[in-house]
């Protein structure tokens, strides 16, 4: 006799966690939105500008990432061999540690964007996601890539794309909401390793998803939650996330509170710290940045306005709506100009 297994925990649309481990997360929100979160398969021909290709990094872990390569035009640089070079930008997904893929829509649509504006390479790593694989995985995920990015630039592996196309002196490390502290955690890791020839020379959390204990004035007063973020979603991610007996002042997500290593005895480059004026986390990315200025740290904020968490990442809001199209176009001009300037 057919018994259905028992849910033991779930956050819908996203997710199911069943008595015996197993995960579901088999869309069950809306179906005209399903296709944000289908994935799109990895192209080597140029599509609007820009090829794709998944790359496996690390046979025995079988660590991958999708690498965005932009059709190279005469705007790019040559360096003494004659073959044009850019910035790569390492990007980690978000989805609270829990969800997500490298592959899917909402971020294709957002990465062939960006490697296209700003004329770079993005290599967009396939994270492991809890309660499967509890923090620090993904962590470990995202400083693995960026040692193998080392090991193309050192010539001890081989990738043709990057090998003919990166510039290993300009690596940038992007993530959206928990994407974002993963770019904090592999940056402060990063500071202690002597990457030559390989240089980390900027750091772009988007809505980073940095939480503490105590809940912030926006999470209990703000109304703007989203189908990115509400707080549900953080309560329950992050409980599947984080390691067992630990809470949201764990260091990975709070990497300004009393259990994080001292923000000033960190080596990490220039940030550019992107915030959303109708965020639920705002207060605490807030108080974030502000931690990061007090111990020194270069630091650029950059608002977007009447917008929430993740924002740029629905396709349907912005395609449809007016003012989130136009923040979506300040955002990435705010990061193709920081990506510039370094």
């Amino acid at each position: 006799m057919f018994c259905e297994k028992k849910i033991v925990d779930q956050v819908l649309p996203w997710l199911r966690v069943f008595e015996d481990g197993t995960v579901d997360r088999s869309w069950t929100g809306p179906p005209e939105l399903e296709f944000m979160v289908k994935s799109v398969p990895s192209h080597e021909d140029f599509i609007d500008g820009v090829a794709t290709r998944d790359v496996n990094i690390k046979s025995e872990s079988g660590l991958s990432v999708r690498i965005y390569l932009p059709e190279l035009n005469n705007t790019t640089t040559d360096d003494d061999d004659g073959m044009s070079k850019l910035p790569v930008i390492l990007h980690f997904h978000g989805g609270g540690f829990c969800i997500s893929q490298a592959d899917w829509y909402m971020y294709y649509a957002a990465y062939t964007r960006l490697a296209r504006t700003a004329k770079a390479i993005i290599v967009s790593v396939y994270l492991r996601r809890a309660p499967e694989n509890q923090l620090p995985a993904a962590c470990d995920d995202g400083f693995n890539a960026l040692l193998w990015l080392q090991s193309l630039a050192r010539k001890e592996s081989t990738e043709p794309w990057l090998q003919a196309h990166a510039d290993f002196g300009r690596i940038f490390l992007i993530g959206d909401s928990s994407g974002g502290n993963i770019v904090h955690d592999v940056a402060a890791r990063s500071g202690k390793e002597v990457l030559d020839p390989l240089r980390l020379v900027g750091c772009i959390p988007i809505h980073p998803g940095f939480i503490r204990s105590k809940r912030s004035k926006s999470e209990s007063e703000l109304q703007h939650e989203s189908p990115f973020l509400t707080l549900e979603m953080v309560d329950k991610f992050l409980g599947l996330a984080l390691p067992t007996g630990s809470n949201k002042d764990h260091p990975i997500t709070c990497p300004m509170g009393p259990h994080a290593p001292l923000l000033n005895g960190l080596n990490l480059p220039p940030f550019l710290v992107i915030l959303a004026q109708n965020d639920l986390i705002r207060d605490t990315e807030i108080e974030y940045c502000e931690a990061m200025k007090e111990a020194g740290k270069d630091v650029e904020v950059f608002w977007n306005e009447s917008v929430g968490h993740s924002f740029y990442l629905n396709k349907v809001a912005v395609d449809m709506d007016p003012h989130i199209g136009a923040q979506t176009d300040i955002l990435f001009s705010a990061i193709t100009d920081f990506i510039k300037r370094h």
